[in-house]
């Protein structure tokens, strides 16, 4: 058995890959709440892509099951220990400025693209094909192998929590939705809503703040924002200053009159919030040119408050809660949902990414001082803690020995800002699939992978499932 040659194993299945690969994507399966039944708790279409797997693998022969309507196995061999794959089917928003459809994949110089490619439904597939090869070849194994399905990992992986509820946890396993080589610890992340409730109050202003809207999910940042006012003392001045503010910021934006009513658009660039600063947050832009003039009551508070303590400081050095660890790095801090009304106040959803040597309960109470300052509050909070496992640890060596086999290159040890499902693990790490030197497009327009780094991926996670559950 020593002389499989897995990469060979892989192009053999090449058409069928892509065929399934590209029925996935073809599935928008964003989360969407207002369409949630019994049945489909996230929404019709992720329900349509969860059932595609375990459709998937019942065909191929796999025992299945799915679990909640919410996540899913497809499992192999036999044995008291089991070994695991975790990947989710769910994406992000497709947001704007996509050149084809996000959701018609199309394979292009090498590149395939589609919503999802890379995060995660690419990786996913290539650990189900790297099963399928095991199970083709009848390859003798001691333990399970289990290719679990999530739903709900871009909004807080209930999806996970209730799939192990009910369902055993693997003995070890390893998580497709990162990059390569190995990502042995994962920051902690947690949501905090800022909020102001304060209302509106006599007195000089500029204008009225109506109302502010950016940004969907705490998890990215956040590329487009929109802000509407009434009773504009200087409309020509307000103008004027837009004008110059993007003419010193890297935003773009258009700003509508009519009478006395204005609206304002901010267009930045998305990024995941484990590293704002590859994005442009157009909320924070906006909020920074509107604290540029007088206002009062919640609206004073609320803009103050993101001028002053969120606009250009994805390191939250100003709440003063900076922090950093050699295991693990900075903490960041992503500002991914900006509201206001003057019914409800304002809120700002903040998306903490921390070092594993933090403690994020005791950092939140620390930044408290300053939010009452602005007659703020927290409305909102959870956490989810960091993931760390040591570099001894066998599951660690077996793919270490795999990865440097098929690249030639040392497998380093990383840690991420990302909350992947491996957090969710007994013990479990991040494990590919993206390669180093690719350019990550994850929750990007035009998001792609590279077809032939899918195979490759495959490849490699047939010979670490071999080896972890021979």
């Amino acid at each position: 058995m020593s002389t499989i040659d897995w990469q060979k194993e892989v192009e053999s299945r090449r058409d069928d890959f892509l065929k399934d690969l590209e029925g996935l994507l073809r599935i928008p399966s964003v989360r969407d709440d207002s369409k949630s039944t019994e049945e489909a708790p996230f929404g019709p279409d992720v329900k349509r892509a969860l059932d595609y797997m375990i459709k998937l693998g019942a065909k191929d022969g796999f025992a299945t099951k799915e679990v909640g309507n919410v996540a899913g196995h497809l499992e192999y061999g036999a044995g008291d220990e089991l070994v695991g794959v975790l990947g989710h089917v769910d994406v992000v928003p497709v947001g704007d400025g996509w050149s084809h459809d996000p959701f018609d994949p199309i394979l292009k110089d090498g590149k395939l693209y589609a919503r999802g490619v890379a995060d995660d439904k690419g990786p996913t597939i290539a650990g189900y094909y790297a099963l399928k090869i095991i199970k083709e070849l009848g390859l003798p194994i001691s333990r399970r192998i289990r290719i679990i399905v999530g739903s709900d990992e871009e909004s807080g992986m209930s999806c996970v929590e209730r799939y192990f509820e009910t369902e055993e946890q693997p003995t070890v396993a390893f998580v497709p939705d990162a990059e390569f080589p190995i990502i042995h610890a994962e920051k902690g992340i947690s949501e905090l809503d800022v909020s102001f409730k304060g209302g509106e109050k006599d007195g000089a202003a500029d204008f009225r703040l109506i109302s502010f809207e950016s940004g969907e999910r705490y998890n990215m940042v956040p590329d487009h924002a929109r802000a509407v006012l009434e009773d504009v003392e200087d409309v020509a001045g307000l103008e004027k200053a837009f004008t110059d503010f993007l003419q010193n910021h890297d935003v773009t934006g258009e700003i509508q009159t009519e009478g006395t009513q204005v609206t304002i658009s901010v267009v930045g660039k998305s990024a995941h919030a484990m590293e704002p600063n590859n994005g442009i947050n157009a909320g924070l832009h906006l909020v920074a040119f509107l604290g540029s003039f007088e206002l009062t009551g919640a609206a004073k508070d609320f803009v103050a408050f993101g001028r002053d303590y969120l606009f250009g400081d994805s390191r939250a050095v100003k709440l003063g809660i900076n922090y950093e660890d050699k295991e693990s790095g900075e903490l960041t801090m992503n500002v991914g949902v900006i509201r206001y009304s003057t019914k409800e106040g304002g809120r700002y959803g903040l998306n903490f990414r921390y070092p594993v040597t933090a403690n994020m309960d005791k950092l939140k109470n620390k930044a408290e001082t300053v939010v009452l300052e602005y007659n703020a509050e927290y409305s909102h909070y959870n956490d989810s803690k960091p993931l760390f496992v040591p570099q001894d640890h066998p599951l660690i060596q077996i793919l270490q020995e795999v990865y440097t086999k098929h690249t030639g290159e040392e497998a380093t040890l990383l840690s991420i800002g990302g909350g992947t499902y491996a957090r969710h693990l007994e013990t479990g790490v991040a494990f590919g699939a993206l390669f180093p030197g690719r350019e990550d497009t994850m929750h990007q327009k035009d998001e792609f992978s590279y077809f032939d780094d899918l195979l490759k991926a495959t490849a490699i996670y047939a010979e670490a499932l071999y080896k972890l559950a021979k």
